[in-house]
């Protein structure tokens, strides 16, 4: 358009009025309440996320899986925070051996002794962020002792000390120790005469987890305002139980029945570290998708549904409008319909045929007064009922696509003068010679 002499206000005026017109037409006629959104449907998006993805073979299991994680921490107002969701990557076995704990939280991490019991119920934890061990002494600093049998004496506090900071915590009611750190031998041996479980060398990551689902507060240190050691009662978290279960050849502990909070954990199981990396990041983007579709209030077909309907809309009301404003929501439209014709062509399908025939099933719709879902069936080539087959997206990023990009274009539009630098011209070697 600036090419042809059209003034940039003229352009920035016909954008703004199309994206208006745009989204005002996409929440009446695009868009569908999810408040009848079925679990087939939230399996369908799941199993769309996957289906360029690593998992794409397993997106029937995965799909399942994922459902399952959202439902499970969907709070009664209707939000899905998927970071109660905690994936637990475990080296060993095929992706299809994973597992999912719907109530609880999975560490990968075992207890400290097979002296500990191995289950306990009624779980009161304690969270911490150092280590129980014998203190050392900091580089550079030594003691010099004039009279050798105090040397015992001085070993035998740093057990002692390691011992209280363990007796402060059973004090304050805890049967279970959790740390991101070690747990030497010192602190095991009070824990094993109590009846109670540590846990050692735990991810931060699943330690911030824990710490949430059983409402525990992460604790840093035991040291008090009088130099003393103690641990308040409130710091702890509540579960119904712990237990340590086999996980193919490996152990893993898991909490189930946490007092803060709904939670689940997906045990994921791969051959190596590369594919536990990608199908990791595969369920974060399908467990991201069904959150939007369930927080979302309303949802519209995917697959180019609303991209071509809006072209077409946008391309009946233009005729009211006088002037150049015409022109520039002409081309609004036109530019919508990127979207499809890229995703024809990534499938390697013929995308004016498609994209043609997805318009004609939107004008059709339109010219009846009826809503449309027409989408592109990328797989078979021809087009489908998006809304039916589970293609779906939320409304509102749909809504926030358009403003964007709008406003993207404007601000550009709005630069004056464009300084081009030219590159500097790096010397020939042939010429040098």
């Amino acid at each position: 358009l600036i090419d042809k002499k059209v003034h940039a206000n003229t352009i920035i005026t016909g954008y703004r009025a199309a994206a208006k017109k745009a989204i005002a037409f996409l929440k009446k006629s695009c868009a569908v309440s999810n408040d009848n959104l079925d679990r087939e449907i939230l399996l369908k998006v799941a199993k769309t996320s996957m289906n360029s993805k690593i998992l794409n073979a397993y997106s029937d299991f995965f799909g399942n899986m994922v459902v399952d994680a959202c439902l499970a921490v969907k709070t009664p107002a209707g939000k899905c925070p998927t970071n109660r969701v905690n994936i637990v990557k475990s080296l060993g076995k095929s992706l299809p051996e994973s597992t999912i704990v719907t109530a609880g939280v999975a560490l990968n991490a075992t207890r400290a002794t097979e002296a500990f019991p191995r289950r306990l119920e009624k779980v009161k934890v304690a969270v911490l962020d150092f280590g129980l061990q014998r203190t050392r002494l900091p580089m550079g600093i030594q003691f010099r002792l004039h009279d050798a049998s105090k040397l015992e004496a001085i070993q035998q506090e740093e057990v002692n000390a390691a011992e209280r900071a363990v007796q402060a915590i059973l004090k304050a009611g805890a049967n279970v120790i959790v740390t991101s750190k070690t747990i030497d031998e010192a602190s095991l041996k009070p824990l094993v005469k109590a009846g109670a479980i540590g846990i050692r060398h735990v991810s931060d990551a699943e330690i911030a987890h824990l710490a949430r689902s059983t409402g525990a507060t992460v604790v840093s240190q035991l040291i008090s305002e009088d130099g003393g050691e103690t641990f308040d009662p409130a710091w702890l978290g509540e579960a119904e139980l712990i237990e340590q279960v086999p996980v193919g050849d490996n152990q893993m502990t898991i909490f189930r029945g946490c007092a803060k909070e709904n939670s689940a954990s997906i045990v994921l199981r791969g051959p190596n570290t590369f594919t536990l990396e990608e199908a990791n990041r595969s369920l974060r983007d399908a467990l991201f998708a069904v959150k939007r579709v369930i927080e979302s209030k309303h949802v519209v077909a995917g697959g180019g549904a609303v991209e071509a309907a809006l072209s077409v809309y946008l391309s009946q009301i233009a005729k009211d409008y006088e002037g150049k404003e015409q022109v520039a929501m002409l081309k609004f439209g036109e530019a919508l319909l990127v979207i499809p014709k890229i995703l024809a062509n990534n499938a390697a399908l013929d995308s004016i045929d498609l994209v043609a025939k997805l318009r004609a099933a939107h004008y059709e719709a339109q010219q009846k007064g009826e809503k449309c879902f027409a989408a592109l069936d990328l797989v078979n080539g021809k087009i489908r009922d998006g809304m039916k087959d589970g293609v779906i997206e939320p409304g509102m990023s749909k809504v926030k696509s358009i403003q964007f990009a709008t406003e993207a274009a404007i601000t550009i539009l709005r630069i004056d003068d464009l300084i081009k630098v030219t590159p500097e011209k790096k010397p020939d070697r042939n010429e040098e010679e």
